[in-house]
């Protein structure tokens, strides 16, 4: 069984880097080009907060046509400047599942959740499935699927 619990995120200030295309290698891509921005600006600390965030649901919208976002979150008096785009990442209540970093693990809390989500008596709501980083869980080879709930 995966490991999951429910949180409320809060409402984030956000810098994102967006790759337009079919989901899949370039999401890791862009990703790694987040990271080295954020590795230069002294911002990719161990306590940093990186989400990758799907913003279209791949069996709706076209392959290329879909908006994968790499975000680190960064304090609101962060100045931002050059080839990044800024963003809010608006709060709400997620089932949180913390994985393996592996397609495996990634499939296996698919399978889990929804059963969870259902037991427990909530709705999925119509926000993006965000995946959730540390700089700590990086390291370790963890990620957290954040699936957006109705409670």
């Amino acid at each position: 069984m995966t490991n999951m619990s429910v949180e409320h995120l809060p409402t984030y200030r956000i810098a994102y880097v967006r790759q337009v295309g079919p989901y899949g290698p370039a999401n890791a891509q862009v990703m790694e080009k987040l990271k080295r921005w954020a590795m230069e600006r002294e911002l990719l600390t161990t306590s940093a907060i990186l989400f990758g965030i799907p913003q279209d649901h791949p069996a709706e919208t076209p392959p290329e046509n879909c908006r994968y976002d790499a975000c680190i979150v960064i304090s609101e008096d962060y100045e931002i400047a050059g080839s990044i785009n800024e963003s809010k990442l608006v709060g709400g209540t997620y089932v949180i599942c913390k994985i393996k970093h592996t397609a495996e693990a990634v499939q296996r809390a698919w399978s889990d959740v929804l059963p969870f989500i259902q037991s427990k008596g909530y709705q999925m709501d119509n926000r993006p499935v965000i995946e959730r980083y540390t700089g700590e869980m990086i390291r370790n080879h963890l990620c957290e699927i954040c699936i957006p709930i109705i409670a």
